[in-house]
């Protein structure tokens, strides 16, 4: 008796052979393609320490280049600008009695509000009365209350503190919707690793935003694979400020030494830093009020003379320039030491390709980002092709 079977005719297999030759060349040129995809891609890793404003180069790339926030977003981040004015105004009110000396209110018909704002401190799951914009704004207009704000170097306050409470009208409306500094400004605690996609001038950028704060330093090695270039931020406003994991190192002392690590890491030795100094706003008006001297944090800053190459903007205050090319100079001088092996190992001399300063920026938050964007361009590029490049 015969055996019944599916077996297929020689024609048959050669047509299903045929079938799988096609398939398999769709496939190999669709990966083919992804890999040039991928090699065209620069990726872009931004570190530095807590609250430098790397989250901020992130939005700020999101509304030039990724169409912005959509409505729905700016809604979702109304509730972040809310809770910023409650932490500014709570962490203020709170600091005028802990401080030394002490900052009394200048109307003692407010200490009421106080007392509400510190009630409603341990509060997550709070409702944003109209009582309590009132009271943030009689607050804010007391004198008291400002002195307070003006001593923030000796606690900690969020940067964008000034900035929505002097808004406080404008955040308050019922049918508030963030403008786009709005959502610059807004400061969210950034953990774990973001990703945002973005092109410029037919250029693909991926560019990746990896907390700050010493906790989340241990997910940047997730990162480090394939990486373009290395944008290092730097607060150079933190002069005089202390960081939150301590309350007693100080902030910019923290991101030298980290971006000393990060130079002399042997895993990054081949990758290009680009050096971001931000805030340049904030800084200049510390300098100019003249109230905390970089000298007392910085003694070394006593007999720092400006570069005989440092070009100033225009119609800017020599104390300003002073300031910034002495920031500017601190990292550039550890990034030599380092390189010439005092104190970081014999092989750190070996670091290729050297460091790049993007120009001054005011801030990742103001209008004065085009000229930055444009050279992060040409730096990252160049770092992806291998080109040289000196310091700015």
């Amino acid at each position: 008796m015969g055996c019944l079977g599916n077996s297929k005719t020689s024609e048959d297999q050669g047509v299903d052979e045929k079938e799988r030759r096609e398939a398999n060349k769709k496939i190999e040129k669709q990966l083919q393609k992804e890999r040039l995809a991928y090699k065209a891609t620069h990726r872009l890793l931004l570190l530095g320490a807590g609250e430098s404003g790397k989250s901020t180069i992130v939005k700020q790339m999101r509304i030039l280049h990724v169409n912005g926030f959509n409505p729905e977003e700016k809604k979702q981040k109304i509730l972040d600008i809310r809770k910023n004015v409650k932490d500014a105004i709570v962490t203020i009110v709170s600091a005028m009695s802990t401080i030394i000396p002490p900052v009394p209110l200048a109307n003692p018909e407010n200490q009421f509000r106080s007392d509400y704002i510190k009630s409603i401190a341990p509060i997550t799951d709070f409702e944003y009365s109209q009582e309590f914009f009132d009271h943030v704004k009689k607050l804010w207009d007391d004198e008291g209350v400002k002195a307070c704000f003006e001593r923030s170097n000796e606690y900690q306050l969020i940067d964008c503190a000034q900035y929505f409470l002097e808004r406080i009208d404008s955040v308050s409306l019922v049918d508030y919707t963030p403008t786009d500094q709005d959502l610059l400004r807004c400061r969210v605690l950034t953990s774990g690793i973001f990703e945002t996609r973005f092109q410029v001038d037919k250029v693909n950028f991926h560019m990746f935003d990896v907390g700050g704060q010493r906790d989340e330093r241990r997910k940047w090695i997730q990162c480090f694979n394939d990486v373009t270039a290395i944008i290092y931020v730097a607060a150079c406003s933190s002069y005089n400020m202390v960081i939150r994991e301590d309350n007693n190192t100080n902030r910019l002392r923290e991101s030298l030494d980290l971006f000393e690590s990060i130079w002399n890491n042997r895993w990054l030795r081949t990758i290009s830093i680009i050096l971001f100094l931000n805030k340049q706003d904030m800084l200049a008006e510390k300098v100019l009020a003249g109230k905390s001297k970089i000298e007392d944090y910085f003694p070394e800053y006593a007999n720092y003379t400006v570069p005989e190459d440092a070009t100033p903007d225009a119609g800017e205050d020599p104390k300003v320039t002073r300031a910034k090319f002495f920031i500017r100079d601190l990292f550039l001088v550890t990034r030599l030491v380092s390189s010439s092996g005092q104190g970081a190992g014999p092989k750190a001399a070996l670091r290729q390709p050297p460091i790049r300063v993007l120009p001054f920026p005011k801030g990742t938050e103001s209008g004065d980002w085009g000229s930055c964007q444009a050279r992060l361009k040409k730096e990252s590029c160049s770092s992806a092709l291998g080109l040289s490049a000196g310091l700015s």
